[in-house]
């Protein structure tokens, strides 16, 4: 049984807070794996989330944000173009411009596509989360 998205975002959030990984650390765990290597891993297939995806992907991210709870992911689901995924904030908060800010990892799927995107996010004066990027994850 393969490994879905939102088990891998939780696997992800495991590692990097038991092992002390950083997060570009992980990259290897979502290299393109298109031949049988003998390992587990996702098999993680192209695909490209439309706007109004990505809107419901951030109000998650907000969401998630917004509990604060350690180890919280937070579903979505486009019901128009059945998209969906989860949010799992990374790491741990911190600053930037005098401003609380968090990064994260959102699974993308859609139909026997899967992806993921990379997010960043900072609180506003009012402590509510404004989603500065959300893009697709790129190896770096």
């Amino acid at each position: 049984m393969p490994i879905r998205p939102a088990g891998m975002a939780a696997l992800i959030l495991i590692g990097v807070s038991a092992g002390g990984c950083s997060v570009s650390r992980l990259d290897s765990m979502f290299a393109r794996n298109d031949e049988p290597t003998g390992s587990i891993g996702p098999k993680t297939v192209s695909a490209t989330p439309t706007e109004t995806d990505l809107a419901f992907a951030r109000n998650a991210a907000s969401d998630v944000l917004t509990k604060g709870d350690k180890d919280a992911s937070q579903p979505w689901e486009n019901p128009e173009t059945g998209a969906r995924g989860s949010v799992t904030p990374l790491a741990q908060a911190y600053s930037s411009e005098g401003r609380t800010c968090r990064d994260f990892l959102a699974s993308y799927v859609k139909g026997d596509s899967e992806s993921w995107l990379q997010g960043a996010a900072c609180q506003t004066g009012r402590g509510q989360w404004e989603i500065h990027t959300l893009k697709p994850w790129r190896q770096s």
